[in-house]
């Protein structure tokens, strides 16, 4: 069945291409544009996408599960002003298209007169182009990755009870045709892996996980292997049997690299998004120009990074990304945009247009968050604190976009005492504010890091695949959730 599959998957690797089961060329896209424009609309596009995926869960010694989809369809936006009209199909027949691009073109009020729209193929980057997909590998390749995993977690220690693990992959093509003359073309890749370890004792249980992954082939887990995840995750869960309460108050913190890029990520880069601003919804608006961080913190959006699993070779608006400077030297220098809010700002749009799916409308969204590195010494930060919080790895967290206010929780977390790292700490909370926070840093290490692939960013009920990063982060002062010890 396994093999059946990926032979079906394969067979439809460019759907959209010349002699493809759904040939989609320029002809018929003008022809589409010039119906989503007949009603007087100031631009259209039309955003098709095939998509197929699937998963893998294993768990007790067994695949508990093995999945695969496939979806197909068109979006068609048409733009008046700032009002925006959007429909999507199913349906690949061009009477059906037809009547979609009819539907998003009522936004407009009247007819006039169009130039015909002229369309020119555009070459895009070439970041994550893969010699073999994963949906290209028999199953029973990826079930062996899971189990070994799995076998691993067990056999770590006697106390390790339980154990699961999970593959999922994808591969995504899309073909966007705009009004301004633009038919562009790609296809993104993306695996994910996970694995869970359950540790008891005393009739105490904890939990610890590992995984990544990004835009790439199974040749990921060369660099890391199933049994490094495994070990990651055994020691986390082991190490939270001997967590205690963690204390209360403020105090200083040390963020770990890599992972520890999710609080920039929440708590700065939403407020960084142009939407927000446009609205004048964000803590960040009218502050371009101004001192919004430490002068140490320079942060990018950079969708240019290779096979991370938030770049892309061109955003869902057919434009191609660009590595924005956001903060520089602690100054607010600009916002991600889209062509709406770039529109509206008169500023060029920087790529950063995308959407969940051909079923809804693309809108501002980051796609890998990085805080730039230092020229401190990880270790020296470390020493450098009396007592305060070691903060490893991050759970989940909350953030109000229009005032910047955040919590989040730690999932791996250190008292340090003395500039050492002593006890393991449990319910661990991070409270403040995200330009403040900001301002707070102290120090930054030289060691800036990838979280190794797993995020993934919600927004207006909109999911999309991101990367964050950051080096080792000091901030001399934020508000610690806990209990008083």
């Amino acid at each position: 069945m396994q093999s059946d599959t990926s032979s079906a998957l394969g067979a439809y690797r460019a759907p959209f291409a010349a002699g493809g089961p759904v040939a989609i060329d320029e002809r018929l896209c003008e022809r589409l544009l010039t119906v989503a424009l007949s009603k007087g609309g100031d631009y259209a596009d039309l955003f098709f996408e095939y998509r197929a995926g699937g998963g893998f869960n294993f768990e007790e010694g067994i695949l508990r599960s093995a999945s695969r989809g496939v979806s197909l369809g068109l979006g068609v936006r048409v733009q008046k002003g700032d009002a925006t009209g959007y429909a999507y199909v199913e349906d690949m027949e061009f009477e059906a298209m037809k009547r979609a691009a009819e539907t998003a073109a009522r936004i407009a009020d009247g007819g006039k007169t169009i130039d015909p729209v002229r369309l020119e193929r555009r070459d895009v980057a070439d970041r994550y182009r893969l010699e073999q997909t994963t949906l290209d590998v028999p199953g029973v390749e990826k079930r062996d990755l899971l189990e070994r995993a799995s076998k691993a977690v067990l056999a770590f220690d006697s106390r390790i009870i339980k154990a699961s693990a999970s593959f999922s992959e994808e591969v995504r093509e899309i073909l966007i045709a705009t009004s301004d003359g633009r038919f562009v073309r790609d296809f993104q890749p993306m695996l994910r892996f996970g694995i869970s370890a359950v540790a008891e004792r005393d009739g105490k249980r904890e939990s610890g996980r590992s995984g990544g992954g990004g835009r790439m082939t199974l040749n990921y887990f060369a660099g890391k292997s199933p049994e490094d995840h495994a070990r990651i995750a055994a020691q986390q869960a082991l190490v939270l049997l001997d967590a205690k309460p963690a204390p209360a108050g403020q105090m200083e913190v040390v963020l770990a690299p890599g992972d520890s890029g999710i609080l920039l990520h929440e708590a700065v880069g939403h407020g960084l998004e142009a939407d927000f601003n446009r609205k004048k919804t964000s803590n960040y608006t009218d502050q371009v120009g101004q001192v919004v961080a430490s002068k140490l913190c320079t942060v990018v959006d950079d969708a240019t990074l290779l096979q991370s699993r938030g770049s892309i070779n061109v955003d869902d608006e057919g434009l191609t990304p660009e590595r924005s400077v956001l903060i520089e030297n602690g100054i607010l220098r600009g916002y991600m945009q889209d062509r709406l809010s770039a529109k509206h700002f008169g500023v060029s749009p920087t790529g950063n247009g995308r959407r969940e799916s051909f079923a809804a409308s693309p809108m501002p969204r980051m796609t890998n968050t990085v805080l730039l590195a230092g020229q401190d010494d990880p270790e020296e930060m470390v020493r450098s604190v009396k007592r305060g919080i070691y903060a490893k790895t991050f759970g989940g967290g909350q953030v109000d976009i229009s005032n910047g206010d955040f919590v989040f929780s730690l999932t791996e977390s250190y008292l340090i005492e003395d500039g050492k790292l002593t006890q393991p700490l449990k319910g661990v909370n991070l409270i403040g504010n995200g330009p403040e926070t900001l301002r707070e840093v102290s120090q930054l290490g030289n060691d800036v890091a990838l979280s190794d692939g797993n995020w993934t960013c919600g927004k207006d009920g909109q999911s999309v695949p991101v990367g964050v990063g950051c080096p080792t982060i000091k901030i001399s002062r934020i508000t610690v959730g806990g209990t008083e010890i």
